[in-house]
């Protein structure tokens, strides 16, 4: 085996590979330039009186196969539609998983109720489905359950304890498009699903997201609530309730309406990439790849693996690091450091020095989080190595990361 790169070996790859960060790994093309001409040349940038944004919720909930679809700027703007569509009461609790991007776990707070965080599982990433039961409590009002890095999570589970406790369950599905449990779309069996079109997910419009339901009155409170509460009757402007701008418009409507007819068409070659890769590594000595849970097909936002720390001579960290140096781009422990160990949280840093929603006397509880709770999330924090999964990689990208995790493999091999 050549000397690795990072001891000043020739690296496996000097090119970049296909990014989500660029045109080299993304689906841009004629169609959304087209769109955006004809929004650009009628003038309607504004959904109301544009036409592109209407199609974008009508062709993805038919995508879905769901009666309703309400777009908004941003995946964290669909959780927060999605929550205030709900219309709970201050102090009330909201379960969800400690690796996350704040764009979950905010919209709690926005709405002045409190995260509680269940640990994960092992071999997926997802919530526990015993873990989320031990930390219900007669203040608990919704689950929101993220399907990490496109893997469903155990949704009968999962809903079982909705209905059994009679929670709310929101979907969180940001990196998961299509991924299937048991037949079903991830997004589709909650009470809604909500969606991101930031940069770098299966289909994109720069930012941007979109809820999904088949509850007439939750579609009708999203739609109110990412429009100030306004339901734009003829007569005196009248609020409805407290709500926000989240309005998508037209320019960013055009893209996704494009976008809508590209995503199953992404999803497919990510796991024609992905099951490549799979098929490589997996023949390797003390790599772990990931698991797909039995029944579910995966969507592969990114492609997660492991190392059995018996086999090699180095730390995960260090493995990651190497595999870098061969030209293939691998991050270790993805966010780091479990969510509620960010300042916001662990010091309540919230509006101003109030420590609202936590000091809430509607609450009347004391919340600390404490590391010890998730174990299972520091496990996997500690060992993860995450890669990029990307639609437009060819047979030689596929080639190169295996043949540059092959090779830091088998010269740290004990």
């Amino acid at each position: 085996m050549s000397e690795l790169a990072i001891n000043g070996g020739q690296p496996v790859r000097t090119t970049p590979l296909p990014s989500v960060n660029n045109n080299s790994g993304r689906t841009f093309g004629d169609e959304e330039l087209a769109n955006l001409n004809e929004v650009i040349r009628s003038g309607k940038l504004f959904r109301y009186g544009g036409e592109y944004v209407n199609k974008f919720e009508q062709d993805f909930a038919a995508m879905l196969n769901m009666k309703h679809a309400v777009a908004v700027t941003s995946g964290t703007a669909a959780i927060h539609t999605a929550l205030g569509a709900l219309n709970m009461d201050v102090g009330l609790e909201m379960i969800t998983t400690p690796i996350t991007d704040m764009g979950t776990v905010a919209p709690i707070m926005l709405q002045n109720c409190i995260p509680v965080f269940a640990d994960l599982e092992l071999d997926y990433f997802d919530m526990a489905p015993e873990s989320i039961e031990k930390r219900i409590t007669d203040k608990t009002r919704a689950l929101v359950v993220v399907h990490l890095f496109g893997q469903p999570c155990n949704m009968d589970a999962i809903l079982a304890l909705g209905k059994k406790y009679n929670v709310a369950v929101i979907e969180d599905c940001c990196q998961s498009y299509l991924a299937m449990y048991k037949g079903k779309p991830v997004g589709t069996m909650g009470d809604i699903g909500c969606f991101s079109l930031q940069q770098s997910k299966h289909m994109a419009s720069g930012d941007g997201g979109i809820i999904v339901t088949n509850n007439d009155e939750l579609a009708e409170r999203a739609r109110l609530f990412a429009d100030k509460g306004w339901p734009r009757t003829a007569g005196a402007r009248n609020y409805a309730f407290l709500g926000i701008n989240y309005r998508m418009n037209e320019l960013t409507g055009a893209v996704a309406s494009a976008q809508v007819g590209k995503v199953e068409g992404v999803v497919a070659s990510r796991r024609r990439v992905a099951n490549a890769i799979t098929a490589r590594i997996s023949k390797v000595p003390g790599i772990i790849a990931p698991k797909v849970r039995e029944g579910c097909e995966h969507s592969w936002w990114q492609y997660p693996i492991m190392i059995d720390e018996s086999v090699f001579s180095v730390s995960p960290a260090e493995f990651a690091k190497a595999v870098t140096a061969e030209g293939i781009g691998v991050g270790h422990g993805y966010i780091g450091q479990p969510i509620y160990e960010s300042s916001v949280l662990q010091g309540q840093q919230t509006y101003g020095a109030s420590r609202c929603p936590f000091s809430c006397p509607y609450y009347g509880r004391e919340m600390v989080y404490k590391t010890e709770d998730t174990p299972n999330t520091l496990e996997i924090l500690r060992r993860l190595l995450n890669m990029a999964c990307n639609e437009l990689y060819t047979d030689q990208d596929v080639d190169d990361i295996a043949t540059a995790i092959e090779k830091v493999a088998y010269t740290y091999a004990k």
